[in-house]
Parts: structure tokens; sequence; C-alpha cells
């Protein structure tokens, strides 16, 4: 499993509840273009539609050698999960007011894959948490070096 893409801020900003992993549908100079790690998933999220799962706000760069293949970087893409996925999380966002972020994008057996996290959005007391305990087990860990 080679990751392509990783939203750092995921854990800063949510407390993930849940993921899942998904395939995603691309033209042939996306696939290019994430190769080359040209992708930002760090403003995305998911939106169900008529039972259909889809990502909003990826950007995925233009592809420097695609010429007139290449598509709009901040297209609608819409991911692949069976349909009791779909109904399943779409009932969980609806009644716990959840929502879903994608995590990472991976190659895996040749296979571009999206992990999506189902996440809750932490507030500001949370946030400054986050930090304070980030800081304590690094003052620690230089302690320890010592």
């Amino acid at each position: 499993m080679k990751i392509l893409v990783l939203n750092k801020k995921l854990n800063f900003n949510y407390s993930v509840i849940e993921k899942i992993e998904a395939g995603i549908e691309l033209k042939g100079v996306e696939v290019k273009s994430i190769h080359l790690n040209n992708a930002n998933i760090s403003d995305a999220y998911v939106i169900f539609r008529k039972n259909q799962a889809y990502i909003l706000n990826m950007h995925i760069a233009p592809y420097s050698h695609g010429n007139i293949y290449n598509v709009e970087p901040l297209r609608t893409r819409k991911l692949l999960l069976h349909k009791k996925e779909i109904i399943k999380y779409q009932n969980k966002i609806k009644k716990e007011a959840l929502t879903m972020v994608p995590s990472k994008v991976y190659w895996k057996r040749n296979k571009l894959k999206v992990e999506i996290a189902l996440v809750k959005g932490k507030k500001v007391f949370d946030k400054r948490e986050t930090i304070k305990d980030r800081d304590n087990k690094r003052e620690s860990k230089k302690y320890l070096d010592i």
C-alpha cells in the first residue's frame, strides 16, 4: 500500500469515529496527476445524493502533459461503495450529526482507493487540549532522550 495523499489536519479538526475504504471514479489524467502527488484533500468532504456518494472539493491539479484531456480540478467525483454501506452511513450522518471526510488516498493492488473517516467536529477547547497533549509528549520525549 503506497500512500499518495494524506489529510494531516484530520485528527486535529475532528474526532474520528470510524474509517472505511472506497473506490473513486477518476479520469485517466487525474490518476496520473495523483500519482505525481498533485492532489489535496484537506478541504474535501463527502455528500450523498440519490443513494450515491460523492466527494466534493478534492483538488487534483491538471496533469502537465494532459492537453485537451485535463478536467476541472475541483469537480465532483463519485465514490464507489455498496448500496448497503451508503444507506448505513447516510442514516448515521442524519441521526448523529456527523460528517464524512477523506483521510488518505493510496494505491491498493493497482487501484486507487480513498479512506473515508466518519467524524465529529471538535470544539475550540478540544483543539487546545490536543495541542497541550502534543506539547507534553514532545517535552517528555525530550527529557527522556537527554
